[in-house]
């Protein structure tokens, strides 16, 4: 593991010892440093930004509660770490999985356009790594996934599919680098079960990523090869091309739509549902650049005659395979109330939810409209 600085350990040890004597504050300063790293993790758990908050505060309260009996035999870090996966498995035992589209149901036929949308609490959510400061790099030398790579939207995906001890263990020994001893102590467990279920894991997990990553898959295209694939998806997009865009895609590429259960495979298929819905000419687009889950991402905005402005729709994380798009996943910014099917296959028209727009456009530092 990487170790603190011998000012920043006697630092914490001070901090501790005011936090034990009920100060809060000092458990505040303690824990503050922590705090990124945590939520992160606790995504990594639960696939929701909304879930890891609560399982955040949770751990926060249980390690407040239980800073007095911290007797440093373990290190600060591993002690809030042990903290928030238990939050976590606490959480998991209480709910199902969250998946994308393409994890729950099978492909949509294009012709049909999209269905109807499923309860929030079904979907894995995007996450905010630059806001929420998601470092570059290895977490500790003993791990094997980068920090940004642990947060693509397919890793994340492919984890939520692991049983939940699993994936406590693959998170602990190869995000965080924890070791197979540290790992069986907050786990109440044995070193070798935990060998046990990070084979199983790794295996399951290595069925359902990518072979690249999308981190070295940006790497190899570099940044100015990025901004160009990006700006030719967006002006496909904003003149309603439906050639040009299809042309971009992987054959095998896949589009889906959280909240909608839709979604569509291949090339050909997207095309048609494309040409059909979104880039039918019925709607006018204006894109916002961003990123989420360290990937490319763009905030679509649909015009509004009403409002005389653009309107936040959806927020597409965007996955590359070499020079073309593998893999788009549009989160879509509107309430998911029941209603009439075909209010769906017209969901940029439908009204703004404040609620929604500020849940995915707000935590990526996107605007509330554009004119």
């Amino acid at each position: 593991m990487a170790t603190a600085s011998t000012g920043e350990m006697a630092r914490d040890r001070r901090l501790l010892e005011r936090a034990r004597a009920g100060e809060q504050s000092a458990f505040g300063d303690l824990v503050e440093p922590h705090r990124g790293e945590l939520q992160a993790h606790c995504y990594r758990m639960l696939g929701s930004v909304h879930d890891a908050e609560d399982a955040l505060q949770d751990a926060l309260l249980r390690a407040w509660r239980g800073v007095a009996r911290f007797e440093g035999r373990s290190s600060l870090r591993s002690w809030l770490y042990t903290i928030a996966t238990n939050s976590c498995l606490d959480q998991i035992a209480k709910r199902p999985k969250r998946v994308l589209p393409i994890d729950y149901g099978p492909a949509t036929d294009p012709h049909v356009g999209p269905g109807e949308p499923l309860v929030e609490s079904v979907w894995i959510e995007p996450y905010p790594d630059e806001i929420l400061g998601v470092q570059d790099g290895l977490a500790a030398p003993e791990a094997s996934y980068e920090r940004r790579e642990s947060v693509e939207l397919a890793f994340i995906a492919a984890l939520q599919h692991l049983p939940a001890t699993q994936r406590a263990v693959l998170i602990l020994r190869e995000v965080l680098g924890f070791s197979a001893k540290e790992v069986a102590q907050s786990l109440q467990t044995t070193v070798p079960a935990v060998n046990s279920a990070l084979q199983r894991a790794r295996a399951a997990v290595d069925e359902r990523v990518p072979a690249q990553s999308q981190q070295a898959t940006l790497r190899a295209l570099g940044d100015e090869s990025v901004r160009d694939l990006v700006d030719r998806y967006v002006d496909a997009w904003e003149r309603c091309d439906v050639q040009a865009f299809a042309a971009m895609l992987a054959q095998d590429a896949t589009f889906a739509m959280p909240p909608l259960a839709s979604w569509y495979r291949g090339r050909e298929a997207i095309a048609v549902w494309a040409a059909g819905w979104p880039l039918s000419g019925a709607w006018r687009w204006r894109v916002q650049r961003t990123t989420a889950n360290g990937q490319p991402a763009l905030g679509f905005y649909a015009w509004s005659a009403e409002d005389e402005s653009y309107r936040p729709f959806a927020l597409n994380v965007l996955s590359l395979r070499g020079s073309q798009f593998s893999d788009v996943t549009a989160f879509i910014a509107r309430s998911a109330e029941p209603r009439d099917r075909e209010a769906f296959e017209r969901y940029p028209d439908e009204p703004v939810d404040a609620s929604k727009v500020d849940d995915v456009f707000g935590r990526f530092g996107l605007p509330p409209r554009l004119s």
